[in-house]
């Protein structure tokens, strides 16, 4: 299965970006193992439209054009369900088991994701209750997905219970 993070918002050189590039990095060299042949980080642009309700479109616009055509898709969402580490993996394991192609991530930019947009999600979850800056999430999610690889495949990353 191909795992796409598809992102609103370039971050060259901010520390997010770093610590995000290296948790797919490591999350490449594991979840190739596993059955996951690709794991990609792809970037929008943010919109400059002079109101957040015309950003998010023009930006949901844009993410929709980079999701593979039948991608499960689940929205990075304050309001979505919340995973523990270990269930998170097995989300994984079972969409990867379901024999599914690609599986998409989808974060929006500063101003959140447009609400006709989010609704046509598969899953919304949630990285806590918190709002966190969407750059932190990115990097949160990718550490997330290096540790869900880490618990199925055994490794000792994962020392929580």
């Amino acid at each position: 299965m191909r795992i796409k993070l598809i992102c609103v918002g370039r971050a060259k050189g901010a520390p997010e970006q770093e610590v995000c590039d290296t948790f797919l990095k490591n999350a490449r060299g594991v979840g190739n193992k596993l059955g996951f042949t690709q794991i990609e980080l792809v970037i929008v642009e943010t919109s400059r439209a002079p109101s957040a309700e015309l950003r998010m479109v023009q930006e949901a616009d844009r993410l929709t054009k980079r999701i593979p055509s039948g991608a499960h898709r689940i929205v990075l969402d304050e309001r979505g369900g919340a995973l523990g580490s270990r269930a998170f993996a097995a989300r994984l394991a079972a969409l990867r088991d379901l024999g599914l192609r690609d599986l998409v991530f989808l974060i929006g930019g500063p101003d959140g994701l447009a609400a006709d947009f989010s609704k046509t999600a598969m899953e919304k979850i949630s990285l806590g209750a918190q709002t966190w800056p969407h750059l932190l999430v990115r990097a949160m999610l990718a550490e997330q997905v290096f540790r869900g690889f880490t618990i199925l495949s055994g490794h000792p990353y994962h020392r929580g219970g």
